[in-house]
């Protein structure tokens, strides 16, 4: 990562040859959208809304946001400006790898880059997520970073800026993300929010975007008697945007006596934002409900830069809709209140099922595959969460989750599963422990992910009358998983859970299909570095229309999780939102008419479309 300085010293040496180019010639003779709104005052006021820049493309005429070497991109005189608001917090956004590389070579120009001690720490450094985290503008998981500066042993090779974002904000003030999203607002320009880059697809990069990072917001404030609105008067927390899930689980733990929200399995993942936007699922999901339906309160800024409170009697429509309506839609989360929960002792337990259990009999592996994913339904409406893991000739749960109860209560649950497994003579690895709270489980049984990766993800729900009456259909198609296509490999991340259990009316804006669940499964199909274009389309029709179109056939729930499946599948209003998504529309078109705000396949973006690879376009 380059200072802002030398961005400055870098874009005044170019902006004779930069900034005066326009991308073609019928963008530089084109005249501005119009932009109308009813919004008038208060909360949505958007009349400081810089124009679209009108672009004709495919035979199909656009609006675009501003990029990088068109006229209307802003004067470095504008950046500087803002770099003054934000009181010296903005940078030109460089590749974490690019320390590896002689030269970066950006949308504003070329810098040296080249450094052997941070070169080392990349490639020590680059599946480590926390490392990860920690940089302004990273993506966990870096295919839709279009894979243009990885780590390397030549020097000499390229590295470019790919669809990462042009600055970023390492925003440490509320002020700070009001300015960025106020100068996004007035200068068109592409707005990405992140906290930590934990994202499976593509929505905390963008080409040409001005990044908001939320990451240093950490406060944490315990409630012991929450007062309302709304009639819940239990304990609660406030979590500030940045906090992630060790992190507050970590807090809840110290105190006395020790407490637990809803949060995700993943301890990089933060809860504030795009998590709960999506809806959050995790551990406790089973007994307590999504992330979402634990809410109380938010506070966020709006596409019209204004600080709000929204909870069940202020902003109520903006409260439901940031409780599961979509990622970077609405309004950036600054802050979550939550209910908070008593920990309390839990059993965990590791199942493992493979080549050393079975040798490679597909039979074998098949069979245990049925009888474990049979028992879904059973271990859900027995309270348990269980995450797992399928490959070829491996079934790894790691781990079954028994919430308050003992090693006892979870062997009678699972017994009649492991009876049928004795009755093939499938052998297996079955290892409980209990544990004197939850959070010692979670430390001790859920493993940190691995960064750097590139791949398409998918991912469909099952429900308890899925798994119950089409068990066997659902099998065949977790088959068409393995092998998709000739040469084409990939796996399934599955989460047994359910969101209804004793709790079965929702008060999120989640899809209602969570409310009977049973198994959520991720696809996860690895796209080669290097891919070229054709490639990768080609892997995403397989992903699309094979892989998750089995997955869409062997079930009745109609719904996938919004944060983690395909963003181009079809339907995806329907398979995120259901009965919810028409309301999600309308309140968007309150909250943000003009489009300040943009993640893929979230409510209100049908028209809008990335064009030439790196543009950001709404269709005229």
């Amino acid at each position: 990562m380059v200072r802002l300085s030398l961005g400055i010293a870098l874009a005044a040496t170019l902006s004779q040859t930069v900034s005066a180019a326009p991308i073609n010639d019928t963008e530089a003779a084109a005249a501005p959208v119009a932009v109308s709104s009813s919004f008038l005052g208060g909360l949505f006021d958007f009349l400081d809304t810089a124009n679209l820049t009108v672009t004709h493309h495919e035979g199909k005429l656009y609006g675009c946001k501003c990029s990088p070497g068109q006229l209307c991109w802003p004067s470095q005189s504008k950046w500087n400006s803002l770099n003054t608001t934000v009181e010296g917090k903005l940078q030109v956004h460089i590749p974490p790898a690019a320390s590896c590389y002689n030269q970066f070579v950006g949308p504003l120009g070329t810098v040296n880059t080249y450094d052997a001690a941070a070169c080392a720490d990349v490639h020590a450094n680059w599946e480590n997520e926390s490392w990860t985290v920690e940089k302004p503008g990273a993506a966990l998981w870096t295919y839709f970073t279009n894979e243009t500066c990885r780590p390397t042993m030549n020097p000499s090779d390229t590295c470019t800026l790919g669809y990462y974002g042009v600055y970023t904000i390492t925003a440490t003030k509320r002020a700070h993300i009001k300015a960025g999203i106020d100068f996004a607002r007035r200068n068109n320009i592409r707005l990405i929010v992140r906290n930590t880059g934990h994202d499976f697809i593509g929505r905390s990069t963008g080409a040409g975007a001005l990044i908001i990072n939320t990451h240093s917001f950490q406060d944490i404030s315990w409630i012991n008697k929450y007062s309302g609105p709304g009639s819940y008067t239990g304990s609660a927390v406030t979590i500030a945007a940045g906090v992630q899930g060790r992190t507050i689980l970590s807090a809840g733990h110290a105190q006395n006596p020790p407490l637990v929200i809803v949060t995700g399995e993943c301890p990089t993942v933060g809860v504030a934002g795009g998590f709960i936007q999506g809806g959050g699922h995790g551990p406790w999901t089973t007994l307590k409900g999504l992330s979402a339906d634990n809410v109380l309160a938010f506070e966020a800024v709006t596409a019209s830069g204004h600080y709000v409170v929204a909870n069940e009697q202020q902003n109520s429509d903006l409260f439901w809709a940031l409780k599961g309506g979509g990622p970077a839609a609405y309004a950036v989360i600054l802050s979550v209140t939550m209910k908070t929960f008593p920990d309390v002792p839990s059993t965990g337990a590791t199942l493992y099922i493979n080549d050393t259990h079975i040798g490679y009999d597909n039979d074998k592996y098949w069979n245990a595959t049925t009888i474990f994913h049979k028992y879904a339904t059973h271990f859900v409406d027995n309270g348990l969460y269980v995450y797992f893991e399928l490959f070829p000739f491996t079934l790894r749960a790691r781990p079954f989750v028994a919430i308050g109860k003992t090693v006892a209560e979870l062997e009678a649950i699972t017994a009649p599963m492991f009876a049928e497994l004795d009755a093939l003579s499938i052998p297996y690895e079955w290892t409980p422990k209990s544990f004197p709270t939850f959070f010692d489980l979670y430390l001790d049984l859920f493993e940190d992910e691995a960064s750097g990766g590139s791949a398409l993800t998918g991912g469909w729900l099952f429900t308890r009358d899925d798994v119950t009456n089409n068990n066997d259909g659902i099998i065949d198609a977790f088959k068409t998983v393995f092998s998709p296509a000739p040469g084409v490999f990939s796996f399934i991340v599955g989460h047994l859970f359910n969101p209804g259990y004793g709790k079965p009316v929702s008060n999120s804006a989640t899809h209602p299909s969570w409310r009977n669940a049973a198994n959520f499964v991720i696809t996860v199909l690895p796209v080669p570095i290097g891919a070229s274009k054709a490639e990768k389309a080609s892997l995403q029709n397989v992903l699309t229309n094979t892989i998750d179109q089995a997955l869409r056939d062997s079930s009745t729930s109609g719904a996938t999780y919004v944060n983690e499946a395909d963003p181009y599948q079809p339907n995806w209003q329907s398979h995120f939102w259901g009965s919810e998504y028409p309301r999600l529309k309308q309140i968007r078109k309150k909250w943000d008419p003009l489009g300040v705000f943009y993640s893929i396949a979230t409510p209100g973006t049908e028209d809008w479309e990335v064009i030439q690879d790196t543009r950001l376009c709404k269709k005229l």
